[in-house]
C-alpha cells in the first residue's frame, strides 16, 4: 500500500467498517493497519493470541531511543446484537455534528487520530520516538495487552509514559478503579426434595455466601469517605451470574455464581478476597460438612484489571495535561488497560476524545468537536517529539 494522507474522520470510516467484536477476529483491521503504516515505511510488531485469530500491533516512529510517549488503544469493541441501532453500526454515519457507529468513542476514534496523524508524527518525531500500541480483547478482560507488554518491554528503549486514549472528554484521569472477577462453586448432596435431613443443598448454602459479599458491599457503601472523588466513592460487589440446581424436586448438588469486585486504588485486593475465604472456611464449610463430608466450595480467579492510582511527580500526568490544557485531574470508575501499563513499571494515564456515557450504547457516537480536540492533543505530542 503506498503512503496515503488521510483525515482522522476517513480513517476513523475505515476502522469502523471493521466488525471486531470480541467474539471475532481483528486480523482485518490488523493486517490494514500494517499495510498503512508500511506504506509510510514504519514497520510493525505483532503478537497472537492462542488460536491466532486475534493479534496485537506495535510500531514505533522516530529514532530508537529510550524515552518514547505509547499511543495506546485497543481494537475490539461490544456487540450490537439487540440494540435498536438507528443506522448501521459498522458504516460511519454523520448527523448534526456526531459521528455514529459501533467504537468511534470507545476507542477507534483516538486510534483513527493517532494513524491520520502518521505522516506528522514521521516528519516531527526527530528527537523522540512515538510508539503505536493496538491490542485485542479489551473488553472482555485486558487479555491482548498482557502478550502486548512482554514484547514491548523486550523491542522498546524504555519509553517514558504511556497515554491510554479511552473516552475521557480529553480530561487527564489519574485513577480508575480495579476488577477482580471470580467464580464460586458450591458442591453439597443432593436428594428427594421430601428428604432433606440425607441431603446438603448446594444453593441454600450458595445464598448464604452471596448475602456475605452483599453485606461486605453495604459496609464499604456505609463507610464511604464523602471526599472520595470516585462515583461511587466506594468498592463496589456485583453478583453477575448464578446457576444450579436440576428439577423442583430435587435437592441441588451444585450451585455456581460469578462474582465481581470493583475496588478503590487504596483498597488492598488481596485483604477483600482474604475475607470471603475466611467466611467460607470457617462459618459454611464445617455446616456443610456436618450434613455431606465431601461438600466443597471451590473459587476460581478468572481475571484480574488492576486499579491505576495516582503517582506523584508521574511524567504522564503531566504531559497530558499539558498537553490537553487542563491543569486538574479526575478518576474515572470504568477500567482500563493503564493499570497493566503501571503495574509494568510505566507512568501512565488516561486521556482520550468521546464520552464514556455513549460507550457501549446503541447509537453510539463521538462529536466532531472531540475529533478535532483529540486531533491537537495528539498534535501538540508530536511537537514535543521534535523537541
Amino acid at each position: 500500500m503506498p503512503a496515503e494522507v488521510v483525515s482522522p474522520e476517513e480513517m476513523l470510516r475505515r476502522l469502523i467498517a471493521f466488525d471486531t467484536t470480541s467474539s471475532l477476529s481483528n486480523l482485518a483491521l490488523i493486517d490494514y493497519v500494517r499495510e498503512y503504516l508500511e506504506g509510510h515505511g514504519i514497520a510493525s510488531h505483532l503478537t497472537f493470541d492462542d488460536d491466532g485469530r486475534k493479534a496485537n500491533l506495535l510500531a514505533t516512529i522516530g529514532p530508537a531511543v529510550e524515552g518514547g510517549y505509547v499511543l495506546s488503544g485497543h481494537t475490539d469493541v461490544v456487540p450490537v446484537e439487540g440494540q435498536p441501532w438507528t443506522s448501521d453500526p459498522f458504516a460511519l454515519a454523520e448527523r448534526d455534528g456526531r459521528l455514529y457507529g459501533r467504537g468511534t468513542c470507545d476507542m477507534k476514534g483516538f486510534i483513527a487520530i493517532a494513524l491520520a496523524m502518521v505522516p506528522e508524527f514521521k516528519a516531527k518525531a526527530t528527537k523522540r520516538p512515538i510508539h503505536l500500541a493496538l491490542t485485542y480483547d479489551e473488553e472482555v478482560g485486558c487479555y491482548g495487552v498482557r502478550r502486548l507488554l512482554p514484547q514491548l518491554k523486550e523491542l522498546l528503549p524504555r519509553p517514558q509514559l504511556v497515554i491510554v486514549g479511552e473516552p475521557t472528554e480529553m480530561k487527564v484521569a489519574n485513577a480508575h478503579k480495579g476488577v477482580h472477577s471470580f467464580v464460586t462453586t458450591v458442591t453439597g448432596k443432593d436428594a428427594h426434595s421430601s428428604q432433606p435431613q440425607i441431603a446438603c443443598s448446594a444453593i441454600e448454602y450458595a445464598a448464604e455466601i452471596v448475602r456475605f459479599i452483599y453485606g461486605m458491599a453495604k459496609e464499604m457503601r456505609d463507610n464511604a469517605d464523602p471526599a472520595c472523588l470516585f462515583v461511587p466513592p466506594y468498592t463496589t460487589f456485583n453478583i453477575g451470574t448464578i446457576t444450579g440446581g436440576t428439577a423442583g424436586n430435587i435437592i441441588p448438588r451444585q450451585c455456581r455464581f460469578g462474582w465481581n469486585f470493583r475496588g478503590l486504588p487504596t483498597d488492598d485486593p488481596a485483604a477483600i478476597k482474604a475475607r470471603f475465604d475466611d467466611f467460607v472456611a470457617n462459618e459454611i464449610l464445617p455446616r456443610m460438612r456436618r450434613e455431606y463430608a465431601d461438600a466443597k466450595v471451590e473459587t476460581t480467579e478468572i481475571n484480574v484489571l488492576p486499579a491505576l492510582a495516582p503517582q506523584q511527580d508521574s511524567p504522564a500526568e503531566e504531559m497530558a495535561k499539558s498537553l490537553s490544557g487542563n491543569n486538574g485531574t479526575v478518576v474515572v470508575s470504568f477500567g482500563t488497560e493503564a493499570g497493566h501499563f503501571q503495574r509494568a513499571g510505566l507512568p501512565t494515564v488516561v486521556c482520550g476524545p468521546g464520552s464514556i456515557l455513549e460507550a457501549h450504547q446503541p447509537d453510539e457516537f463521538i462529536s466532531r468537536a472531540q475529533m478535532q480536540a483529540g486531533e491537537a492533543f495528539q498534535r501538540r505530542l508530536a511537537d514535543r517529539a521534535a523537541a
